[in-house]
């Protein structure tokens, strides 16, 4: 298995938001294994790193959530993206795409040869 890796705050949230905008409204603990489960493994979600970035999430007004009953039969607070949330993720899209370009150059550049 591959290590796990680091993600900060801003990944995590970005992260939430497109499987929010994907798969529509879910509880913290499916978000939580959508997550791991897209990352083949490599991110491994606890209870408290989720529910950190849920509550970021709904206080910024990205995200909204209402209470319903998981499959399992118990009382479960279900998220859902809302409109700002969505704006949100294209622009989020987009930064990412061309901080990776501008990553992509600095990783393929070959060593200057010193003078």
């Amino acid at each position: 298995m591959a290590p796990q890796l680091d993600i900060l705050k801003g990944n995590l949230d970005l992260m939430v938001l497109q499987t929010l905008e994907v798969m529509g409204a879910l509880h913290g603990y499916g978000i939580a294994r959508r997550i791991e489960q897209v990352s083949g493994d490599t991110i491994l979600l606890n209870q408290g790193t989720i529910y950190a970035s849920l509550v970021r999430l709904q206080q910024r007004g990205l995200i909204h959530s209402e209470w319903g009953v998981s499959n399992n039969n118990r009382r479960a607070k279900f998220y859902s993206i809302t409109r700002r949330g969505s704006r949100r993720l294209v622009s989020s899209v987009q930064n990412w795409e061309q901080l990776s370009i501008v990553m992509g150059r600095f990783f393929a550049a070959q060593k200057e040869p010193q003078r």
